[in-house]
C-alpha cells in the first residue's frame, strides 16, 4: 500500500483499532491474574510472609518489562510491529502454566519476568500501533481507549481472581483464566493484526516536528516535557508497585477478607481504566501539563489516605481518587511523547519512556520490601505519597503547554509546530 492511499484516523482505521483495543484487552488481563491473590498464593503454597521475599516477583517483573519496553524501541528498526506483538504473546503462553504448577517460590519468579517481557512487547506494539493508525487529531482519545481496555481488564480479572480464590479455597486455581488469555491473544494477533508501517511512511512525510538531537538523553531528562512526563512516569509506577505489593498485606492485616480485597484491589485500575475514556479525550483539548500535575497530585493525596484510614468507605474513597488521579496521567503520558517526537523517532522514544517508568515498580518494590519490613507498611505508603506530589509540582513548574503554540522553547526544548 502506498502512502498516498494510507490514510490516518480513527474512523478510518476502526477496524484494525477496534481489534487491537481488544488484544490489549487481553494483555492486562494476563497482569490482572496475579493483582489481589499473589500474597495469598505466597504465604498459603510457599510459606513466603516477609515483604522483601514477596515483592521480589515484582521486581522480576518490573526489571523484565522495562528491559523489555526498551529494546522494543530498537526492534522496530529490523522487525515489523506485528512480529513483536506476537513475540510478546510467545513469552505468555507459558505463564499460567507455570504459575499453576510451580514447585518453588522460583517458579513464580521465572513466570514473572516473561510476563513483564510479554507486557513490555505486547503493551507497546498496542500502544505504537494505535498511534500510527489514528494521526495528531485523536491521539488522546486513542491512547485513553486503549489504557482504558487494558486496565480495566486489569481491575476485573484481579477481581476474577480474587473470586476463583475464595469461591474455590485453592489460590492456584485463580490462573487457569490465563490459558485462554494467553492462546486467544496470540491467535487474533497472527490472523487478524496487519501491520502499520505505510501509516508511519504516511505521517513522517506530513510532519512538522523536528527530530530530536540524542532520543536517550531528550527522553529521560533533557527535554522539558519528555523528561518530566518520564519522571513522572516513573513516580506512579513506583507507587503502583507498592500498592500491588503491600495495599494487600495492609488490608489483610486490618481484617478484611479475600475476596473483600480482590474486590478492592479491582476498584483502583477499574476506575483508573475507564476514567481514561474521558481524560485521554481531554488531552486532545486541554492543555495536558495541567492534567499531567494535578493528577499526580490526587495521586499523592488518595495514597496519603490510605495512610490514614481505618474506615471501609475511606478506603474505596481513596482509591476511587487514586484510580481517577492516575486516569488523568496515564493516557497522557503517552500523548505527550508522541507529540513531541518525530513519527521516526517516536517507538525509540516511548521505548525509552516506558523504560524508565516501568522502572518503577522495580525501585517501587525494593523500596517497599526493604522499608516496610523495617519500618511498617504505613511508613511506605506516607512516604510514596509525598514523592508523589512532589512528581506532579515538579511537572507544574516544568512543563509548558505544547498545543496552538507556534514559537521556539528552550525550557521544552523543541520547536513547537502549529497544531490543528
Amino acid at each position: 500500500m502506498s502512502t498516498t492511499e494510507t490514510k490516518l484516523g480513527l474512523r478510518e482505521n476502526a477496524a484494525q483499532f477496534w481489534l487491537l483495543v481488544l488484544i490489549n484487552g487481553f494483555v492486562g488481563a494476563m497482569v490482572g491474574l496475579e493483582r489481589s491473590v499473589i500474597p495469598e498464593f505466597a504465604e498459603t503454597v510457599f510459606g513466603i510472609s516477609g515483604h522483601t521475599a514477596l515483592l521480589s516477583f515484582i521486581v522480576a517483573f518490573g526489571l523484565a518489562k522495562s528491559i523489555a519496553n526498551m529494546l522494543m524501541g530498537r526492534l522496530t528498526v529490523r522487525f515489523t510491529r506485528k512480529q513483536l506483538l506476537l513475540i510478546g504473546w510467545l513469552f505468555a503462553l507459558p505463564v499460567p502454566w507455570l504459575l499453576l504448577y510451580a514447585t518453588n517460590w522460583w517458579w513464580v519468579i521465572f513466570a514473572n519476568l516473561l510476563l513483564g517481557i510479554n507486557q513490555g512487547l505486547a503493551w507497546s506494539a498496542t500502544v505504537v500501533m494505535k498511534i500510527d493508525l489514528v494521526g495528531e487529531r485523536n491521539r488522546g482519545l486513542a491512547m485513553g481507549i486503549n489504557e482504558f481496555a487494558g486496565y480495566l481488564a486489569v481491575g476485573l480479572v484481579a477481581f476474577l481472581a480474587g473470586y476463583i480464590a475464595s469461591a474455590t479455597g485453592q489460590v492456584t486455581y485463580a490462573f487457569i483464566p490465563g490459558i485462554a488469555f494467553s492462546i486467544i491473544g496470540f491467535l487474533l494477533t497472527w490472523f487478524f493484526v496487519r501491520d502499520t508501517q505505510a501509516h508511519v511512511k504516511t505521517e513522517a512525510a506530513q510532519t512538522t516536528i523536528p527530530m530530536l538531537r540524542h532520543v536517550w538523553k531528550d527522553t529521560t531528562w533533557r527535554h522539558g516535557n519528555l523528561g518530566s512526563v518520564t519522571l513522572s512516569g516513573f513516580v506512579n509506577n513506583m507507587n503502583d508497585g507498592i500498592l500491588w505489593g503491600l495495599l494487600p498485606v495492609l488490608l489483610m492485616s486490618k481484617g478484611y477478607t479475600l475476596q473483600q480485597v480482590g474486590l478492592l484491589m479491582g476498584i483502583y485500575p477499574a476506575v483508573w481504566g475507564i476514567g481514561q475514556l474521558v481524560t485521554g479525550k481531554l488531552g486532545d483539548v486541554l492543555c495536558k501539563k495541567q492534567l499531567l500535575s494535578l493528577g499526580m497530585m490526587l495521586q499523592g493525596i488518595a495514597i496519603g489516605a490510605l495512610f490514614f484510614s481505618q474506615a471501609y468507605g475511606v478506603v474505596v474513597a481513596a482509591l476511587v481518587v487514586l484510580g481517577v488521579g492516575t486516569a488523568l496521567v496515564y493516557p497522557n503520558f503517552l500523548s505527550v511523547v508522541a507529540e513531541n517526537t518525530h513519527p521516526q523517532q517516536r517507538p525509540q522514544s516511548l521505548g525509552i519512556f516506558r523504560f524508565w517508568r516501568d522502572f518503577g515498580y522495580v525501585a517501587g518494590a525494593v523500596a517497599a520490601g526493604v522499608f516496610s519490613d523495617l519500618f511498617g507498611v504505613e511508613f511506605v505508603l506516607l512516604g510514596t505519597a509525598l514523592l508523589t506530589v512532589g512528581a506532579g509540582v515538579l511537572s507544574e513548574i516544568r512543563m509548558c503547554c505544547t498545543k496552538k503554540l507556534l514559537w521556539h522553547s528552550s525550557k521544552c526544548g523543541t520547536n513547537l509546530a502549529a497544531q490543528t
